[in-house]
């Protein structure tokens, strides 16, 4: 048996990242990752995705060229090149992956592992153990349980096209299903999207919900409301029949692409000969240091089942480790405040307490909003608004919540989010020089 100081299962973004903070503080550490390291982040996420949204990002910026005096009349694109290019790009990250934890001094051992006891796992028969375990294995798509399902593909199967669609259905009402259908829009590709009630991204303020609809019908995505899909079968030409509950409305499409939800990577581990408890979802329940119920056994990222995103389970990961390894006792992180991105067109950025739950939790809530016409849009003929809202509370108007939807809120929100978590208040926004001509001015100009 080969004895570490720690034990990470699972190589993505929040397990390089606390394996390596730790090998810093002098831990031997061993990380386990079967595939390919940088996990749904760098391979069917974050990376490739925005890479995806700068190409139909460029799009829209050929389609708006005309109005600024170029004259492109059409313009051809080759996604077959886009796509063989961005793969290399993410096997790049992979090997970089790789050499960083060489560097660090980190052991890798590729399988799949598995728990033997509450300090001991296996991998293809070689055991490990260490008096620290870190599970942090991410989530995968999950496909309804309907007839014909499986013929339609989920967001990991999107980096697969290998030809884009002409047309696809897009089944999902979260940051999944907003970014891939817009992309696909941006393209050029017929999307319609399928929500099973009234509005997408139902957990963000009011403002940016409302706001976002509109930009998605706007840009051409036929939206189709309180639906589900009951049945989806491949006809005769080999098109996709997809027929919905409960009105029975028949859709045909190219591809149908999943993104109801993701389902945590725990059930071949074998948590039960650690005795760490899991839900039916596959979530372990977690305490505010990350740890689990079984003493020296935690768990970070998508896995407990909130805030599922890379930098949180990046900033866990290392807070974890500096609480383990770095004398650092109450290093953890803190879940307040957590500034979030929808790579929409335009992109959404949000940070603190929508409306709704401002008033849910404070007697004393003051709204400041702002909808205008970006500059870059002046000459255009189409002219998407921007929408912005500060949340503020009681009566020296603490900044609680703040809400951006247009053209470079996904850049703009990190500055105002670093005020946000230190506590600033409306005077503080008051008192900012605006920067001008910039959408950002506008939320130190509210009144």
């Amino acid at each position: 048996m080969a004895n570490y100081d720690y034990i990470v299962i699972g190589g993505g973004s929040g397990g390089v990242a606390t394996a390596r903070r730790a090998a810093e503080y002098g831990a031997k550490v061993l990380l386990i990752e079967a595939q390919r390291l940088g996990g749904t982040c760098v391979n069917v996420g974050c990376v490739p995705k925005k890479l995806m949204w700068y190409a139909a990002n460029i799009a829209h910026t050929l389609d708006t060229a005309r109005h600024y005096g170029f004259g492109i009349h059409g313009h051809d694109f080759d996604w077959k090149r886009l796509k063989h290019d961005r793969d290399a790009y993410i096997r790049r990250l992979n090997d970089i992956y790789v050499t960083m934890l060489d560097k660090a001094g980190v052991t890798l051992v590729r399988g799949f592992a598995r728990f033997v006891d509450s300090h001991t796992v296996a991998v293809d028969g070689q055991h490990y153990s260490a008096p620290h375990i870190v599970i942090t294995t991410g989530g995968q798509p999950v496909l309804p349980a309907i007839p014909g399902a499986e013929l339609g593909i989920s967001s990991d199967g999107f980096f697969e096209l290998e030809h884009q669609p002409q047309q696809v259905v897009v089944v999902g009402a979260g940051y999944i299903a907003v970014e891939l259908a817009g992309v696909l829009r941006g393209l050029g590709s017929e999307v319609i999207l399928v929500v099973r009630r009234d509005q997408a991204m139902r957990s963000l303020d009011a403002l940016l919900r409302d706001e976002l609809m509109t930009h998605l019908r706007d840009s051409g995505i036929h939206i189709v409301t309180h639906t589900q899909i009951a049945h989806v079968s491949l006809n005769p030409q080999g098109r996709l029949d997809i027929s919905t509950t409960p009105d029975g409305v028949n859709l045909t499409a190219d591809t149908l692409l999943w993104a109801i939800g993701r389902r945590a990577n725990t059930d071949q581990l074998n948590l039960a000969a650690a005795g760490v408890n899991c839900e039916t979802s596959g979530v372990i329940p977690v305490d505010e240091w990350q740890n689990t119920n079984i003493s020296g056994i935690y768990a970070i990222g998508d896995i407990i089942g909130h805030h599922e995103l890379t930098p949180v389970a990046i900033a866990a990961g290392r807070k974890l480790a500096a609480r383990l390894f770095n004398q650092q006792s109450q290093s953890r992180l803190d879940y307040d405040n957590v500034p979030t991105v929808i790579f929409s067109h335009p992109p959404i950025g949000t940070v603190g307490l929508t409306e709704a739950q401002a008033r849910e939790q404070y007697p004393d809530i003051k709204t400041y909003t702002t909808r205008f016409t970006a500059l870059y849009h002046a000459l255009s003929e189409h002219k998407p608004k921007t929408a912005m809202k500060l949340v503020c509370a009681g009566s020296e108007e603490r900044v609680v919540g703040c809400h951006i939807i247009g053209e470079g809120a996904d850049e703009m929100l990190q500055g105002f989010a670093v005020a946000i978590k230190m506590g600033a208040c409306k005077n503080d926004f008051d008192d900012t020089v605006a920067i001008h001509p910039t959408s950002a001015e506008e939320l130190v100009t509210l009144r």
